[in-house]
């Protein structure tokens, strides 16, 4: 065996491990209180500094966002729903990301327990559309919302894709003296529009 520490590490924690091994404990079932996932889901959204809209259909949507950003001048879609003016298809290099003022991506689901969407490589195509864009609209089925983590976790498959995470709300920071400031270093606001 080499006389280095990549070795010499690894070999010490295996000395002391023990020679029996422990089950993990058991998975508690929690209670559960039977809520309205819904109006949870947009309660928890709101309290996060996002908001939560209701349009008909996809048309309604894509009327929805011209209303609300009208000064926009580049709207990258990740969704066939909606359409904007960057193809994020055409997107060779993140960085031509940098002047979205607005990113459109639909979620896989949404958690009622938090207001939190969770977003695939897949669903952002080019990761950095969730991040520099000044401005976030979510499209999520109000039937794909699960109540808490628990659920969600369930729902994930971390094999099927190279990268996934969750959103809530638009960035956030607080200083010392407890002033929040929403859009510090990431997307200054967040839209969710429900839409099957």
């Amino acid at each position: 065996m080499e006389n280095n520490a990549r070795h010499q590490v690894p070999a010490a924690v295996a000395r002391q491990m023990p020679a029996n091994k422990t089950a993990y404990p058991e998975m508690p079932d929690f209670p559960r209180q039977h809520t309205d996932l819904l109006t949870a889901f947009e309660n928890r959204v709101r309290d996060a500094g996002g908001e939560v809209f209701r349009p008909a259909d996809a048309a309604a949507a894509q009327a929805l966002l011209a209303s609300q950003y009208p000064q926009a001048s580049v709207i990258c879609s990740a969704t066939p729903e909606i359409t904007g003016n960057r193809d994020i298809h055409a997107v060779k290099n993140p960085h031509d990301l940098a002047d979205v003022d607005v990113g459109v991506i639909r979620a896989r689901f949404g958690v009622a327990e938090n207001g939190m969407v969770w977003l695939t490589e897949e669903d952002l195509v080019v990761n950095a559309l969730g991040f520099l864009s000044q401005h976030l609209v979510m499209l999520l089925s109000p039937q794909a919302i699960v109540r808490d983590m628990y659920d969600a976790y369930l729902r994930i498959h971390l094999e099927d894709t190279a990268y996934g995470c969750f959103m809530m709300g638009p960035s956030a920071t607080a200083d010392i003296g407890a002033v929040l400031v929403h859009g510090a270093q990431g997307a200054r606001s967040l839209r969710v529009y429900l839409l099957a």
